[in-house]
């Protein structure tokens, strides 16, 4: 069975080479044939040398790409080329940076003969970070279900069968929002229990602004309904507070007027023409083995 990672990387090689190296070493049953797959997201910082032989590996390979254009994005293209260029069974997409804990294929290869073609996710038990990061980690959480009706506590690491692949490098929500994409296109997902690692080096790139980008991005998937539920509430809060009516109780009204604006701007990057050319935006394809 063939099975493809994909790791998209944004100049911190140092972590995605050790992230390779501790794949590499995995005990993992000979059946599973496993190629790492890069996408390069345009680092601007040279990559060290690394002449390792993985051995566990039948290739690695990284894609080039000309201009950076994020990380969901990223992910979007690797989909694209591995669907029309590369011979998969399973591909599992991870961040690069060591949060993505690389034991936990072993799970998600485990859990292939009982999926039935189901999208495995990595659902989310235990994070890493720091308190405040946690709560507003938990209020978008409860936003994206309050405004969507989804509740959705996985990211990137997943094992996506051929058939669900090929649903999502169709559908222009994937070029805007992985997470958001797969809960749009697929009721029934089989979860495993995932822990959050710390990152290998650095800091997390996960701010307070790239959490909330992250947010309003899932929520903009369910745009129709987030407009619906937004015009329930505004009505019902309308009549709470008409006898009580002052700037205080007007600020919800004009959060989430913003919400609205910002998730109607988000939803502009579902670009289907600009994902159909994304193989486009490859510069070159580096064969390590």
């Amino acid at each position: 069975m063939k099975i493809k990672i994909l790791i998209p990387v944004y100049n911190d090689w140092q972590s995605t080479f050790k992230l390779i190296d501790e794949i590499n070493g995995l005990s993992i049953d000979p059946k599973f044939q496993i190629s790492i797959i890069i996408v390069n997201d345009a680092s601007n910082h040279d990559r060290p040398n690394n002449e390792k032989d993985y051995e566990n590996f039948q290739s690695l390979k990284i894609i080039n790409m000309k201009i950076n254009q994020g990380h969901a994005r990223c992910i979007a293209t690797g989909l694209k080329y591995i669907y029309q260029k590369e011979e998969f069974d399973y591909i599992i997409p991870m961040d690069g940076d060591g949060e993505d804990r690389p034991e936990e294929i072993k799970e998600f290869l485990n859990k292939i003969d009982e999926s039935n073609g189901r999208a495995i996710i990595g659902q989310r038990v235990k994070r890493s970070e720091g308190l405040i990061f946690k709560i507003c980690y938990q209020m978008h959480k409860l936003i994206t279900l309050t405004f969507t009706g989804k509740s959705i506590r996985f990211g990137n690491y997943t094992c996506l069968p051929k058939t669900i692949v090929e649903k999502m490098i169709n559908e222009k929500a994937t070029w805007n929002s992985f997470s958001g994409s797969l809960t749009k296109l697929e009721k029934d997902l089989l979860p495993i229990p995932s822990s959050r690692g710390p990152r290998y080096f650095g800091p997390s790139k996960m701010s307070f602004f790239n959490l909330l980008k992250h947010s309003l991005s899932i929520i903009s998937v369910f745009r129709k309904t987030v407009l619906i539920r937004s015009a329930l509430f505004i009505i019902i809060y309308i009549l709470i507070i008409k006898s009580n009516a002052s700037v205080i109780t007007a600020i919800p009204l004009m959060l989430l007027l913003i919400m609205i604006y910002s998730i109607s701007s988000l939803a502009l990057r579902e670009n289907m023409d600009e994902f159909d050319k994304a193989l486009s935006n490859i510069n070159d394809i580096e064969k390590v083995k």
